[in-house]
């Protein structure tokens, strides 16, 4: 039993041989129900019990079997993120609560499993005050719009920023990122025109449509009525969409690729680059350790228990995450968050 902020917690559940878990068994494969072997902590890992898991882009990247990055031919279970309660543990104190970030694969289940096991150096303890789903939700996408609109984008106070593909999760956050930081405007591009006009609320100075199979040069001249010559480009999209941002570029400014949902390539003619004297350079959250994305998270954080984030999220029992999964495919502009019932162990949520 763990006692923890005037709480207990049973552990019945944990001491089974086996735990439910969400499992992909092929690249292409949907997801299913099952269950893996309950994690054997050895040195240098912690056990947590998961409370919320997001569903990422990522995840469903790498369960295709084209991420770039990724491709497991062996059943695995995927997620790529958790907040949840340190079960056992040299480092931290069971009963606390952390953030994990897991790179999943055959051999190390991800996070939609009950209890997963995780590398020391990938938790970060979770501040008290931070609602658990929220602060799970909050981890990947928001620091895929915090690194690289202020930390690789380098944005100043009064410039103008542009992101493409702004009605996604990470997109929504970004504009909401922009804004408070000091940016003069900020502008949205995507193709949901509802979902657009959202953003209108959450920052958004001004939104641009894209159309389908119009010419470059003729998207450049939109994204410059509506943005003016941009500053910061946070471009989630790459292919023609990138390229006509690059038109619209000020001098000097910076253009940070997070994806490429319109294309895997584009053109970057040189004279553009160099007579802008533009910086191109690229973020992949999964290249990055969790302790570079220590300030993005406490930025995050704060931001969410002074309420000056809004984010729609969307919670699951892990038996709906396949559905959520097809949902997610389709780009849903919500966050998507397994919650795991904890009722069996006396686990409370929200935390008091």
């Amino acid at each position: 039993m763990i006692t923890y902020g005037g709480m207990r917690y049973e552990q019945a559940w944990y001491r089974d041989a086996a735990v439910p878990a969400v499992i992909v068994d092929a690249p292409g494969a949907e997801p299913r129900l099952g269950s893996v072997a309950r994690p054997v902590r050895t040195p240098g890992t912690t056990v947590v019990a998961v409370v919320a898991a997001p569903l990422n882009p990522l995840d469903l990247a790498i369960a295709s079997g084209t991420f770039h990055s990724a491709r497991h031919e062996a059943p695995y279970v995927p997620g790529s993120e958790c907040v949840g309660m340190v079960l056992e543990s040299d480092v931290y104190l069971p009963g606390s609560w952390v953030y994990a970030e897991c790179h999943a694969s055959p051999a190390s289940p991800g996070t939609f499993v009950a209890c997963v096991l995780v590398a020391d150096e990938n938790l970060i303890p979770l501040p008290q005050e931070v609602d658990p789903v929220l602060g799970a939700a909050v981890g990947n996408s928001g620091t895929a719009a915090f690194m690289p609109l202020i930390e690789r984008g380098g944005l100043r106070s009064g410039e103008t920023v542009l992101v493409l593909g702004a009605t996604g999760t990470v997109g929504q956050i970004a504009i909401q990122i922009a804004r408070q930081t000091g940016a003069g405007r900020v502008v949205g591009v995507g193709r949901d025109h509802a979902a657009l006009q959202q953003l209108l609320g959450l920052g958004a100075n001004a939104v641009v449509d894209l159309r389908a199979d119009e010419p470059t040069n003729e998207l450049a001249i939109r994204l410059l009525a509506a943005a003016g010559p941009v500053d910061v480009v946070l471009d989630g999209l790459y292919g023609a969409p990138l390229e006509a941002a690059l038109q619209a570029c000020a001098a000097g400014a910076r253009v940070v690729n997070i994806g490429n949902a319109a294309g895997a390539s584009a053109q970057v003619p040189a004279g553009l680059v160099r007579s802008k004297q533009l910086t191109l350079s690229g973020f992949a959250g999964l290249h990055t350790p969790l302790k570079a994305k220590r300030v993005a998270l406490s930025w995050l954080w704060n931001a969410l228990v002074r309420s000056k984030l809004q984010l729609e999220v969307r919670t699951v029992s892990l038996e709906e995450l396949p559905r959520a999964w097809r949902d997610q495919a389709h780009s849903p502009h919500a966050k998507c968050v397994v919650v795991f019932d904890r009722t069996p162990c006396q686990m409370t949520w929200p935390r008091s």
